[in-house]
């Protein structure tokens, strides 16, 4: 299996900077039951290894108990093709990860529960890093409302940071140039935009989040300062 890599300094950037700020506000929420595992892949179009990695993310995606997100970086950018959907924040992220798990920044590279890293499309891996990581245990949830999203987390025991996505549940590219010039991609769940909410002690929250664009899911994450996903919830797109 081809595995991608860039070697880049993996710099401890924390994820809890944010890229819009939102403001949290105390509250007692009552959330549904604990998140499922969390796969997070970081791909690129320009990738020729990268589209089995985005199909098995699909096909994992439709699992239950698996909330599924693809970061779309851009260093692979300057190699033929611009991703239009890579972002400096998804890079950002991966490195933050690279750092914290004692990795190298590559593609593709899925991350289970911000616990481990292992190749994209290592269906056996994947399953392997899943069953060791064991599924986040902080009640989180997400709902529409006529005033936007509305988040409810329950406590946590120790500081935590979260992070606010909204993803495309699909999409199809043809690609003109680069590695994977003159194909059709298929993608699914591509992060198109992600505020870091900022970090508190753990307690309980409740907070509204703007209403999202139509035909977008969005996806809740909390983190513990090690990164480690302590809690997630998925609003599918409708």
């Amino acid at each position: 299996m081809q595995r991608r890599s860039f070697l880049v300094a993996a710099a401890t950037a924390g994820l809890a900077r944010t890229v819009r700020a939102a403001v949290a506000s105390p509250a007692v929420p009552s959330p549904r039951v604990p998140s499922p595992a969390v796969l997070e892949l970081f791909t690129s179009e320009g990738c020729s290894s990268c589209p089995p990695a985005d199909a098995l993310l699909g096909r994992l995606a439709g699992e239950p108990g698996v909330i599924a997100l693809a970061w779309h970086v851009d260093y692979w950018n300057g190699l033929g093709w611009h991703d239009p959907f890579s972002s400096p924040l998804a890079t950002q992220r991966q490195r933050s990860y690279a750092a914290q798990l004692r990795d190298e920044v590559y593609t593709p590279a899925l991350v289970v529960n911000g616990t481990r890293m292992v190749v994209g499309s290592d269906a056996p891996a994947i399953r392997a890093a899943i069953g060791a990581a064991g599924n986040p245990g902080i009640p989180v949830s997400l709902r529409r409302t006529e005033d936007g999203v509305v988040a409810e987390t329950g406590p946590a025991g120790r500081p935590v940071i979260a992070l606010f996505a909204t993803y495309d549940p699909q999409r199809n590219t043809a690609v003109g140039a680069g590695e994977n010039g003159g194909r059709q991609l298929m993608e699914y769940r591509i992060v198109r935009d992600a505020t870091a909410l900022g970090a508190w002690d753990g307690a309980a929250r409740q907070f509204t989040l703007p209403s999202l664009a139509p035909r977008r899911g969005a996806v809740l994450l909390l983190q513990s300062v090690d990164l480690r996903v302590i809690g997630a919830a998925d609003l599918p797109a409708t």
